[in-house]
C-alpha cells in the first residue's frame, strides 16, 4: 500500500517539478527552432531514451516463466493502440500550446492549459468516474490559485488563447486515455510508444510547414536533450506510472503544481520577484492538493 501511495502521489509531483523547471530550456529552444521541429526533436530524444530503458528492464526481468511471456505478448495490441491514442493526443496538445504561445503570454497560456483539472472530472462523469465532493472543492481552489499565479495582466482573449484552450482539452483527453490503457500495459513501454508516435506526427508537420535546419537544432542541442530526456522521457513516464490504479482527477491536480514550481523556480533561479497575489496563489494550490489527499469519510448506513 505504501509503495502505491508513493507512486500515485510522489511521481506526479516530481513530474510537475520537472515540467515547471524546464520552461527556461523550452524558451531557449524557441529562439532557434519552430514548434514542429522542437517537438520532433524532443520526442525523438525521449523515444530513444525510453527504448534503451525498455531494453535494460527486459534484460533485468526474469522471462523464464511462460506465463510472463504470454502476458507480455497478449498486451502488444493494447500497447500499440494505447501508444497511438496517447501519442496523437499529446502531439496535438503540445503543438497547439506552442502555436498559442506565438500570440499570447506564457502566464495566460499556463493558466488556460491547466484548466484540464476542471475538464478531467467533468469528462469523468460521462465515463462513470465520479469524484467526491472534496475533490470538486479542490478543483475550484486550484483554479483560483492558478489564476492568481498566472494572470498578471488585463484579461483579454486572443486567437492564441483559443489554441491553448483546445490544447487543454487535448491534455484532458491524454490523461483519461492514459487512465484507460495504463491498466492493461507496462507504463514505460506505453510512454516509449507514445513518443514514437509524437516524433512521427510532428516530423510530418515539420517537413510540411517549416524549414528545419540541422545547424539550428545543434545550436540548442543542450536544452533539447534536457527537455527530451527529463521533461518528456522521465516526467511523462512518471505521469503514466502514477495514474495506474489512481483517480485521474487527483493526479491532474498534482500535475497542475507545475505552475507553482515554474513560478518558484523563476524566483529562485532567475531572481524574479513574486507578488503577494502569486504567494496567495501558491497557498491556494497547496491547500487544494492537501484537501484532495484527505481520506473520504465513510457514509453512515
Amino acid at each position: 500500500m505504501k509503495v502505491n501511495h508513493v507512486r500515485q502521489n510522489v511521481f506526479p509531483i516530481v513530474a510537475a517539478l520537472i515540467w515547471g523547471t524546464s520552461f527556461v530550456a523550452q524558451s531557449v529552444s524557441a529562439d532557434y527552432v519552430e514548434a514542429f521541429t522542437f517537438n520532433t526533436a524532443r520526442s525523438l530524444v525521449a523515444f530513444l531514451f525510453l527504448a534503451v530503458l525498455c531494453v535494460i528492464f527486459r534484460k533485468l526481468r526474469k522471462t523464464n516463466n511462460g506465463a510472463v511471456k504470454e502476458a507480455i505478448a497478449g498486451s502488444r495490441r493494447d500497447l500499440v493502440l494505447g501508444g497511438i491514442c496517447c501519442g496523437v493526443a499529446l502531439t496535438v496538445a503540445s503543438n497547439l500550446q506552442q502555436k498559442g504561445l506565438e500570440t499570447t503570454t506564457s502566464g495566460k497560456a499556463g493558466f488556460i492549459t491547466a484548466l484540464y483539472i476542471v475538464i478531467v472530472p467533468i469528462a469523468g462523469l460521462f465515463l462513470k468516474k465520479k469524484a467526491p465532493r472534496a475533490i470538486w472543492i479542490s478543483v475550484i481552489l486550484a483554479v483560483f490559485g492558478l489564476y492568481c499565479l498566472c494572470i498578471t495582466e488585463d484579461l483579454s482573449i486572443t486567437i492564441g488563447d483559443f489554441y491553448v484552450l483546445l490544447c487543454s482539452f487535448c491534455y484532458a483527453v491524454h490523461i483519461l486515455t492514459i487512465d484507460h490503457f495504463t491498466q492493461k500495459v507496462d507504463g514505460v513501454h506505453l510512454s516509449c510508444m507514445q513518443f514514437l508516435v509524437c516524433a512521427i506526427l510532428s516530423s510530418v508537420g515539420m517537413f510540411v510547414a517549416e524549414n528545419p535546419s540541422w545547424g539550428a537544432i545543434f545550436t540548442c542541442i543542450g536544452p533539447i536533450l534536457y527537455v527530451g530526456i527529463f521533461s518528456s522521457g522521465v516526467a511523462y513516464t512518471l505521469q503514466i506510472l502514477a495514474q495506474k490504479d489512481s483517480n485521474p482527477t487527483i493526479v491532474s491536480l498534482l500535475l497542475s503544481l507545475e505552475s507553482v514550481f515554474a513560478t518558484l523556480s523563476g524566483a529562485l533561479i532567475l531572481g524574479d520577484k513574486m507578488s503577494g497575489k502569486e504567494y496567495f496563489g501558491c497557498v491556494l494550490m497547496l491547500l487544494a492538493v492537501i484537501l484532495a489527499q484527505l481520506p473520504e469519510k465513510e457514509k453512515k448506513k
